[in-house]
């Protein structure tokens, strides 16, 4: 059984509640209770945290930690456009990670058109609002 983890930045805390008409009005629960039943084979575990360095530590115990993932679904929401910290983070770790976001950051404002975590990811998928989570997953999970 492949362990996928997914991971979420900044503010993402608030899906559902937070600018629906970007993020959808789906919480992060909600999303999850879909992609255990979607992916009933995967073991999907969940991290989230507002600090940087918190989500560098989590990479780093997925790749060398105990709690070990086969796969990464990496939102880093704001930090995706600053974070040369976090592309580092990914850079040295030895598990392919899926960057995503829900809006399409290409046809919002410039500054989110660009992304510090993009090279260093195995790839990108933006603006499918929550699906791309899913999409994430079964990329990672080779389904």
């Amino acid at each position: 059984m492949k362990k996928i983890l997914i991971v979420n930045g900044p503010n993402l805390n608030l899906l559902g509640v937070r600018e629906p008409g970007i993020y959808g009005a789906e919480s992060m629960d909600a999303i999850l209770a879909q992609l255990r039943r979607e992916f009933p084979d995967v073991e999907l575990d969940y991290f989230q945290s507002n600090i940087e360095g918190a989500l560098i530590d989590r990479l780093h115990s997925a790749a060398y930690g105990t709690d070990r993932a086969d796969g990464i679904v990496l939102n880093a929401g704001g930090y995706t456009h600053t974070s040369v910290a976090l592309a580092d983070a990914i850079a040295a770790i030895n598990v392919p990670v899926v960057e995503v976001h829900i809006s399409n950051v290409h046809a919002r404002e410039e500054f989110r058109h660009h992304s510090y975590i993009s090279p260093v990811c195995a790839g990108t998928i933006a603006g499918f609002g929550p699906r791309v989570y899913s999409l994430a997953v079964r990329a990672l999970a080779g389904n």
